[in-house]
């Protein structure tokens, strides 16, 4: 609260005495710092740069074994042999041109979202870009409003400063002028204006942020169960490799050039190079996508993190209701003169610089007195849940007048408290007008105070909140509505919105993580939940193994928001609550939540089937090079073999199924559910093609036996990873069915046209060993029907 002396100076406009006013820097100071770099030069980061996009795909462990090996295929074979290679630098390529689509749509959607501070020159106030700032500018701050650069207060209207972000501390600071401001700070209460003194890196939150960037992929269960996974495929690879290496150039049937490049057909198909790439471009394809939905992804496992969600929690003001209101009834209490409540509305609504969406619809329906000054003022808070002011009134007197929430103004017995609560049942916000007996600055203000007028106050509920909520139903998504309003209230707001379900005051909640847990299980609606227990609830639901989503706009929303597994901000809320959240809703349309779940679901249903696919080949390349070590026999496989399946069976396929539509519910244990399906599939494989290739060496002979061996296994290795293809397919739509159909009616041109032939070595000789490599591959397909169906129930997902 701010106390006004009688020799202040006072605003022409506004009634509040501004104490000292600053014009701040001049023009030409300002140029003068920009000149000396004391600007605030950090940008903001919505993405890497395109460096560091080229080097993140180009340069990897993966692309390093593969280049190496494509150099030597380069010398010692036919260009067949190298288009390995080639196939890299197509898909790199493509990971890149993606993924700087992806950046340009984040750095253009950053722009919109983009926080404008105002700052104060010339004697003017103006919004300028953050980055605009510079050393001794003068920045006015209110509600919502987060400190951009280091500073020290030099006007203070009641200036309520949460830093539990930065420092841990959870109960909000007073600040008076001369107090420190730390960037990463914000605003729970008051306004009033700062002075910057460290800008750019050397301000407080930027030294902390400079270590991440904001296009992250931490905590992203797709991304790290993937790194697992390539962990384990390298330690198979290098043993395995080195074995085959050695064991073909001692293999003395073919010449050291053959030898070499049957020994890099079996080492380049070990490497599930497309994966990683594939799911870079369904991340970034799924940014772009939401872009064009005006939804700010801020950091990119927020795709995927939606979809995991089983329980989201919504902040009713801003995400189920619009943010205006409108009065509806103003009734006298006590026998209060209705012209004069009216006075009194309009000179507390005038005594607020930056009023809330409840005092400005109190502003819109009552006008200012004139003849009224304001003395002493002190802002609505969130945790307090009322505002205050003492006037002078026209006439000489004086008086001190509370607005807030009847149920924390009133005693529980005040018979005002009944009206409010058949007011409440309707969905009707109440605010009670309460005359004080005390001074503002009495920590006991409340008590004494005379209930003067109900003012009532209908919110706009959103259009599309109900379909919304009907849609998180469907999905098994538990919603709950957690509001500081009265209880009674938001349980007729959630009624209207088809959300049912216990109704549970906040005040009554227990303050222990398991037994608050418990009572979130019950309860669906909670009103009068402050800004602390906010933050406690998504702390106990996460202690019970749920996904927490948070949705909100307003800074006490803030904390929440912060520890929530997702954070869901609108666009026009605070800066503070854009700045922490993950996902910005820029249109603040809360229909758009569904499209982003969507997106997540798509990923990581579709990545889920494409490692099927690219480690069943890592698994029987593995295994293939292992029982060729231990047979001692030459590799049957040259590269241009392997190129052609795994184009035909993965690369091409993978591609289209990374990216189709996908509304399957997102599961946990990633890791297990492709390595339970890849295993079994690429033991299957290995075993049906080596068992083709020692059949075909003891029947053909003579000099072109050698390929006729490769033709014959490479068939039933193509059968089997097209089968493979089609489980992984299903459930079947016309373009899958379509795909797997393309492909293999490739593979069959390739079989049949000569040129093609040669190009691959691909010739089927005779008619015995081809029908033996077909019966094969349909043995191994029943087989690996049969013995997915029982690791499906063996070791469920």
């Amino acid at each position: 609260m701010t106390h006004i002396d009688a020799g202040a100076e006072l605003d022409p406009v506004h009634p509040v005495p501004v104490p000292g006013p600053t014009r701040g820097l001049s023009a030409a100071e300002v140029a003068e710092r920009v000149v000396r770099g004391e600007v605030n030069d950090i940008p903001v980061r919505s993405s890497r740069s395109l460096g560091e996009i080229v080097r993140a795909n180009v340069f990897t462990r993966f692309n390093a074994i593969i280049g190496v090996l494509w150099l030597i295929m380069l010398f010692v074979a036919p260009f067949q042999d190298s288009l390995f290679g080639y196939v890299i630098i197509a898909n790199t390529g493509i990971g890149v041109i993606q993924e700087w689509r992806a950046k340009k749509t984040l750095d253009s959607l950053a722009v919109v979202g983009e926080t404008r501070p105002t700052v104060r020159r010339d004697g003017a106030a103006a919004e300028v870009g953050t980055s605009e700032i510079v050393l001794d500018d003068i920045i006015e701050i209110g509600p919502g409003d987060k400190a951009v650069v280091d500073g020290t207060c030099v006007e203070s209207d009641g200036l309520e400063i949460d830093e539990s972000l930065l420092t841990g501390e959870a109960d909000p600071v007073v600040k008076r002028a001369g107090d420190p401001v730390l960037s990463g700070s914000f605003v729970v209460a008051g306004g009033g204006a700062f002075r910057a003194t460290k800008v750019g890196r050397e301000a407080y939150a930027a030294r902390l942020a400079e270590e991440a960037a904001r296009f992250t992929l931490v905590h992203s269960e797709l991304r790290s169960g993937i790194s697992t996974i390539l962990k384990y495929v390298t330690w198979m690879m290098v043993p395995t490799a080195i074995g085959l290496v050695v064991s073909q150039l001692v293999v003395k049937r073919s010449d050291f050039k053959d030898s070499v490049a049957r020994t890099v057909g079996g080492i380049i198909p070990m490497v599930p190079e497309g994966l990683v790439l594939l799911t870079s471009v369904a991340f970034a394809i799924g940014v772009i996508r939401l872009g064009r939905k005006q939804v700010l992804v801020q950091e990119l496992p927020a795709i995927e993190g939606l979809a995991r969600v089983d329980t989201v929690c919504l902040d009713k003001t801003g995400t189920l209701t619009e943010g205006g209101m409108d009065v509806t009834e103003l009734r006298p209490l006590q026998g209060a003169d209705e012209t004069y409540v009216r006075k009194v509305l309009g000179a507390l609504g005038e005594s607020d610089p930056r009023p809330n969406a409840s005092l400005q619809a109190i502003i819109d329906a009552y006008p200012d007195s004139e003849d009224w000054r304001c003395v002493e003022a002190m802002p609505f808070s969130s945790a307090r849940k009322y505002s205050g002011a003492s006037f002078s009134e026209g006439g000489g007197e004086s008086s001190t007048w509370l607005l807030g929430a009847p149920d924390v103004l009133l005693d529980p017995d005040d018979p005002a408290l009944s009206e409010t609560g058949r007011l409440n049942e309707q969905g009707l916000r109440v605010l009670l007008l309460a005359r004080a007996s005390r001074d503002l600055d009495d920590p006991h203000v409340t008590s004494g105070a005379r209930p003067t007028a109900l003012v009532v106050l209908e919110q706009r509920l959103r259009p599309d909140a109900a379909d919304t909520l009907r849609y998180f139903g469907e999905q098994d998504v538990r919603a709950k509505v957690i509001s500081g309003d009265n209880a009674v209230s938001v349980g007729a707001v959630a009624g209207k919105l088809g959300v049912a379900g216990n109704v549970v005051d906040a005040r009554h909640l227990p303050t222990n993580q398991d037994e608050m847990a418990k009572s979130l299980d019950k309860g669906t609606v909670f009103g009068r939940v402050t800004p602390q227990q906010k933050r406690d609830m998504v702390g106990a639901l996460q202690s019970r193994g749920h996904t927490v989503a948070m949705t909100g706009d307003g800074v006490n929303d803030v904390l929440a928001l912060k520890d929530a597994d997702i954070g869901v901000s609108m666009g026009s809320g605070s800066e503070a609550t854009r700045a922490v959240a993950q996902i910005v809703l820029l249109d603040n349309s809360f229909a758009t939540l569904p499209a982003v779940v969507g997106e997540g679901r798509r990923v990581i249903g579709n990545i889920t089937r494409v490692a099927t696919l690219f480690l069943v080949k890592t698994v029987y390349s593995v295994l293939l090079a292992v029982l060729v070590v231990c047979w001692q026999v030459e590799y049957p496989f040259l590269p241009r073999h392997l190129t052609l399946l795994s184009t035909l069976t993965i690369g091409v396929p993978a591609f289209f199924l990374a990216l189709a539509p996908n509304t399957e519910r997102a599961r946990p244990h990633f890791v297990r559910r492709v390595m339970r399906s890849s295993v079994p599939g690429g033991v299957v494989a290995a075993v049906a093609t080596f068992v083709t290739y020692l059949i075909a060496r003891h029947h053909y002979a003579g000099p072109g036996s050698l390929d006729a061996e490769t033709s014959a296994a490479t068939l039933t290795l193509f059968l089997i990873s097209l089968w493979v293809l089609a489980i992984v397919a299903r459930p079947y739509t016309w373009w899958r069915i379509l795909l797997v159909g393309a492909m293999g009616a490739a593979f069959l041109a390739v079989l049949a046209v000569p040129w093609l032939q040669h190009f691959f070595a691909l010739k089927l000789v005779g008619v015995a060993i081809p029908g033996v490599a077909v019966v094969i591959a349909a043995v191994a397909a029943a087989a690996l029907e049969l013995l997915w169906r029982w690791v499906g129930r063996r070791f469920p997902a």
